[in-house]
């Protein structure tokens, strides 16, 4: 007769996709119930660290591990690559934005530096505190970036969680603000855009490369290569067209730049990566294409704006055009395997 522990187990047991529970099911239902005495299997339930190792295993089993159908194997290929590229756009424009701040606040003389200064001082210890750490903590996106490439998961991890950590706070705010207020709070579309860009790569590097994933690998060229062309092609968008750029448009133009070079380079027949490069960048195109829109919206109606506009609407509609291309090409890829 089945026991209501027994029942329990079974029902977070159907976490695991059908493949894994028609091998394992019943083995690990014994190994739970293995020293529970049955008297009070009717009283029992699965502790938290149980359902929590079980959802674990299950993304792990969706996500690319041994012996997986292909078209898990695929997923885990794909949120890899994802993870992977958004690592490497938030890398490059986490060293580029304070290299370009610092060169600007101590080229500019006394008044250059008070002006940087005055971000962190002259406000209460919460506020400084929040500062520097929005100001330090995004320095931890290139960690992550070169402790993956060199296969030290763990340290990857870590830092790519703290380095997400400074995305929260305007979410926060705008939703506390946002609060206090006597009309109803709408959605800060802009800052939540922001930090799904910032969580959704993390959490998926958390994910994904589990410890049978394979290592990471780019589309092409060296880790360390790889990140200085993204270096220059970010810091080269701020320098070039300075009237034009927001907080979104060096990794945007990063983007467009790096993944038409992608396409080309697919053209030529010398991608060799991996299937589910081309929907792994679509999907990052989506996150920056969300970003674009939430960012340029605030500034339609503000007069004296027109260059940002412009130019926010032109690279709206790149990456809109990328990430279709991405897409047909991705599926296609798939197709074909």
């Amino acid at each position: 007769m089945t026991t209501l522990l027994e029942t329990r187990y079974r029902t977070v047991l159907r976490l695991l996709p059908a493949y894994y529970r028609r091998e394992r099911e019943e083995e690990m239902v014994e190994t739970y119930l293995w020293d529970v005495d049955r008297e009070v299997q009717d009283q029992s339930r699965p502790t938290f660290g149980e359902v929590a190792s079980i959802a674990a295993l299950a993304v792990r089993c969706r996500l690319g591990a041994p012996g997986a159908p292909r078209r898990y194997a695929l997923l885990g290929s794909g949120v890899r690559l994802f993870a992977l590229s958004a690592l490497l756009l938030q890398a490059a424009s986490a060293v580029v934005s304070p290299v370009l701040q610092l060169t600007w606040a101590f080229t500019r003389g006394a008044s250059g530096r008070r002006m940087f200064l005055t971000e962190f001082t002259g406000r209460s210890t919460t506020e400084t505190v929040v500062a520097v750490l929005a100001w330090t903590l995004p320095l931890l996106w290139p960690v992550a970036y070169f402790a993956l490439v060199h296969d030290r998961r763990r340290l990857a991890r870590y830092a790519a969680l703290g380095a997400a950590l400074p995305a929260l706070w305007p979410l926060i705010r705008a939703i506390g603000s946002q609060a206090g207020d006597a009309a109803p709070p709408g959605l800060p579309w802009y800052e939540t855009s922001a930090a799904l860009l910032a969580w959704l790569p993390a959490l998926a590097l958390c994910a994904a490369y589990h410890r049978d994933a394979p290592g990471a690998r780019l589309p092409g060229g060296s880790p360390g290569l790889v990140f200085l062309a993204g270096c220059v092609v970010t810091g080269g968008s701020l320098v070039l067209l300075p009237g034009v750029a927001d907080l979104v448009w060096a990794p945007a133009t990063a983007f467009v730049v790096g993944t038409a070079g992608w396409l080309v380079w697919r053209a030529r027949g010398k991608d060799r990566t991996a299937p589910g490069a081309g929907l792994a960048l679509a999907a990052l195109g989506l996150l920056l294409l969300a970003v674009r829109v939430a960012s340029l919206y605030p500034w339609l109606h503000v007069p004296g704006a027109a260059a940002l506009l412009g130019g926010g609407l032109g690279q709206t509609a790149a990456v809109a055009l990328l990430t279709l291309a991405l897409a047909v090409a991705g599926g296609r890829d798939l197709a074909r395997r």
